[in-house]
């Protein structure tokens, strides 16, 4: 921790920073601690090296697909409640986006207070190209991009720079990547000039009136899980990953 700052990092570069079983249950255990520390004023989040996350473990997520939905539904329930841990933290969260993200990495975006991102950063909501849905990370996700962007991402699972996702709300500041460091730094700045109670207080009225199921998310995004551990159990789930693994089109595309 510097100086009330809690530095939050994923650190798997060599999965593009994964959220695996261990890493989630990790960010969750570091979050919960951070919250319970009077001495944390701020939490920040990134990535090690080029990439901020690459959303869910895809080799975890495959493995996965064999077992039972209930199995699955545990699984999923656990970046739930990573989500439910972040998005209700008493602290300011500001996100350090310094590369690309994907799927559950977004999620993590939206949970956050503050997202700043380099510009050179490229993010999708890819899980229809796998045979799922964005379900676990969609009740934050939508508080954020509304319905209207939504109905289009979430179906074509098109690419998008950080510009595009500042104009749909999901992202505050858009960088050059040798300005990150700086920009993050002011921001923080800024937010340890407020009163840590009123700060606690301002995000739990933001909660409660800036929509009637706001309060809500967590518990939506349980219930989202449950969808999502329905579909990584059929066909299309089995194929799209069975799919992506070797490199091949799925069998719902043309040739």
């Amino acid at each position: 921790m510097d100086a009330g700052v809690a530095h939050v990092t994923l650190n798997r570069p060599d999965k593009r920073n994964a959220l695996d079983r261990a890493t989630i249950a990790a960010l969750t255990a570091e979050l919960r601690h951070c919250a319970a520390d009077t001495g944390v004023r701020v939490v920040q989040i990134t990535g090690t090296g080029k990439v901020f996350c690459a959303g869910a473990d895809l080799g975890e997520m495959q493995a996965q697909a064999g077992a039972s939905e209930a199995a699955n539904l545990a699984d999923a329930e656990q970046l739930a409640t990573l989500l439910a841990v972040l998005d209700s933290m008493p602290k300011p969260t500001l996100a350090r986006v310094n590369g690309d993200g994907y799927g559950g990495a977004l999620g993590l975006m939206a949970a956050c207070d503050i997202v700043v991102a380099v510009d050179s950063a490229r993010f999708a909501f890819t899980e229809v190209r796998l045979g799922i849905i964005p379900a676990v990370i969609s009740p934050f996700v939508l508080g954020k991009i509304g319905e209207r962007a939504a109905r289009r991402y979430f179906l074509t699972a098109e690419a998008l720079n950080a510009a595009a996702l500042k104009e749909l709300g999901l992202v505050h500041e858009v960088v050059a990547d040798g300005l990150l460091d700086a920009v993050c730094a002011r921001i923080t700045e800024v937010l340890l000039q407020g009163a840590p109670g009123a700060q606690a207080q301002a995000k739990i009225l933001i909660r409660d009136m800036a929509h009637p199921a706001a309060g809500d998310r967590a518990a939506a995004s349980i219930e989202a899980a449950g969808r999502l551990a329905r579909l990584r159990v059929q066909e299309e789930a089995q194929e799209g990953f069975s799919a992506f693994f070797d490199k091949r089109k799925p069998g719902w595309r043309p040739n």
